[in-house]
């Protein structure tokens, strides 16, 4: 039986690591700044003895590991009676909530769940799914959220793969972890023990297959309970597993250190102020929410949590709530400017929305500003704790047509304050590339916000870290003012003659037809060029062209080599967190062979 730590609790003395299973995070004691010379041997990482350093000491006075499990501390003192979370009828106080998670968290320690173990959730957006955001690092445990539109199959795997010792699943859930189990039966794998997350009197109840409800369960615990703080900030808070838009998720690990240093940067780059009104359509499954789980604690804030999202939803809570902060990808966007006047209601005074996850179409942008949207772009990945980059809004950007605004905010930006640095180097040489806004490179991150590793595939995390960055695996530019602007992944670039395609810009052409309301791009064999573009696309309703009118209109905006030269016109597959599943798409072009 693997668990994330080992079970040593003193404090480091020289240089040693945890192990997280089958990769090797350093953790350099913190008194070598005061050491004898000699006393420290870390291969020349670790900071260097300063002999004049003199009645300097380290102590609980002066150091606490960081932890987000602080932010819901606090405000349970500084914002007490106000409102924290909102789901439906239901409502309770950060003093509630802090309540709440101890006795959680005191539950899941009594039935076994101890330091390092890992407890995961199979759920939408509900408030059992923020409050395990702190019960389960109270008690010592490491969160694994797992995509909720996964099928029996994977999350059987993911189950098998991090080692799960306790589930908690939503009840319209329950069919699915149920397949789940069957799964890991036929393996002979142990399942989790399950906690059913229900809603209303019609839920099925306790079984020996289910044999706890989560309210009952919460009530078993108790708020004396001592919350198993982190022994160091290197410890894991989390395990969240990659969207797989391209291959098979993989288990991203994040620290306590990261996960708090990231909530902060997050917050700063939302703009968001004491006490927010934060309404929930980015999954709390997708990087823990990007961070905002823990962000709207810190803040004081009201979580509006919505089991499903729909336009006409997302206009009902603004307005009854007075929304003031929300996030979401670009397929959010995509859905709000689409959506019907019926839908729409009327915004009273600027909603912040963050959107990341694939670079949002210039034209999205603007459509969202003059409903009454402020758009902040971010651009991050799962390693990355959500989000990394920040496009910083530039004053004398105002004077320009709303057009070329937009292009602008569509831009990736420049590193939050997280992150010591991100750049777009050659990924062979590792040499920087020239600030032309034309040559690419791989977009590339260092600092404190990126992920510990890959849980158990040591190979991977290696692959990753290579040359001391992080590599992204995403293609983009350095513009002359230093923001960064993606233009493709590494496997989704096509190449047509010797010439590399954007499939992004592409797709911002095809989004400019007043007939798209979804397309993707990839490349189609062609025994003549090499490969040749192949846009999948999805029309609004009402819409009826055919594929020659688009190729046409593409190649009137585009040079004609870069134009679709194939449209296929159906759904778009998507993962949950809103990115289209262009492996999937990839495999539909190579089984139409050769155009030529």
């Amino acid at each position: 039986m693997h668990r994330f730590l080992r079970s040593s609790s003193t404090r480091l003395v020289t240089t040693r690591t945890y192990l997280l299973h089958s990769f090797v995070v350093p953790s350099y004691r913190y008194f070598s700044l005061f050491a004898a010379d000699g006393d420290v041997d870390d291969g020349g990482d670790a900071p260097q003895p300063r002999k004049s350093m003199e009645g300097l000491r380290l102590c609980s006075a002066n150091h606490v590991p960081l932890s987000p499990i602080s932010f819901l501390e606090r405000a349970a003192k500084v914002y007490r009676d106000r409102t924290s979370l909102v789901y439906g009828c239901r409502n309770f106080t950060w003093n509630q909530t802090h309540q709440r998670c101890l006795k959680l968290a005191s539950a899941l320690s009594q039935i076994g769940i101890s330091r390092g173990d890992v407890v995961s959730t199979l759920a939408p957006n509900v408030p059992a799914m923020y409050e395990l955001h702190f019960a389960v690092p109270m008690a010592g445990a490491v969160l694994c959220t797992l995509n909720s539109r996964l099928d029996s199959a994977m999350v059987s795997v993911l189950l098998a793969h991090s080692e799960a010792k306790i589930l908690f699943v939503d009840h319209g859930l329950l069919e699915i972890a149920r397949g789940a189990f069957d799964h890991l039966a036929k393996t002979n794998t142990k399942p989790p023990i399950l906690v059913l997350i229900s809603e209303g009197d019609d839920d099925p109840s306790p079984t020996s297959i289910v044999p706890y409800e989560y309210e009952s369960f919460l009530e078993t615990g108790h708020i004396e309970f001592e919350i198993k703080r982190p022994k160091s900030e290197w410890d894991p808070i989390s395990v969240n597993y990659t969207s797989g838009t391209t291959s098979r998720p993989k288990g991203v690990v994040y620290s306590h250190r990261g996960a708090y240093l990231n909530t902060i940067a997050t917050l700063f780059l939302h703009g968001m102020q004491s006490m927010p009104v934060y309404l929930w359509t980015v999954p709390m499954f997708h990087c823990n929410g990007w961070c905002l789980t823990w962000g709207v604690a810190a803040q004081g804030g009201t979580n509006i949590c919505m089991k499903n999202v729909s336009p006409s939803k997302i206009f009902e809570n603004i307005a009854l709530h007075n929304v003031t902060h929300m996030g979401g990808a670009p397929t959010v966007l995509n859905m709000i400017v689409n959506s019907s006047v019926r839908e729409q209601k009327r915004i009273s005074s600027k909603v912040v929305i963050c959107t990341g996850g694939s670079p949002p179409p210039p034209q999205i942008l603007l459509k969202m500003e003059e409903l009454g949207f402020s758009v902040t772009h971010l651009y991050g990945l799962t390693e990355t704790y959500g989000p990394g980059t920040y496009c910083v809004l530039k004053p004398e950007w105002e004077s320009l047509p709303p057009e070329e605004q937009s292009k602008l905010k569509a831009r990736q930006g420049t590193q939050h304050l997280g992150l010591q640095d991100v750049d777009i180097l050659d990924p062979v040489t590792m040499e920087k590339v020239p600030a032309d806004g034309k040559t690419m490179g791989e977009v590339m991150f260092r600092g404190n916000t990126v992920m510990t590793g890959y849980f158990k595939d040591s190979k991977a995390t290696e692959e990753a870290f290579k040359g001391g960055w992080f590599h992204s695996g995403d293609l983009a530019v350095k513009h002359p003012d230093g923001y960064i602007e993606v233009k493709d992944r590494l496997k989704d670039i096509i190449i047509s003659g010797g010439e590399n395609i954007s499939s992004i810009q592409v797709e911002t052409v095809l989004y400019s037809h007043p007939a798209v309301l979804e397309a993707a791009v990839v490349a189609r064999p062609d025994n003549h060029w090499g490969q040749t573009p192949c846009a999948f696309v999805k029309l609004k309703e009402g819409f009826d062209i055919d594929a020659q009118e688009l190729i046409l209109f593409c190649r009137g905006h585009l040079p004609h080599y870069m134009a679709p030269k194939t449209v296929i016109f159906e759904e778009l597959p998507r993962t949950s967190t809103g990115k289209i599943q262009k492996y999937i798409l990839r495999e539909k072009a190579k089984a139409l062979g050769s155009l030529s």
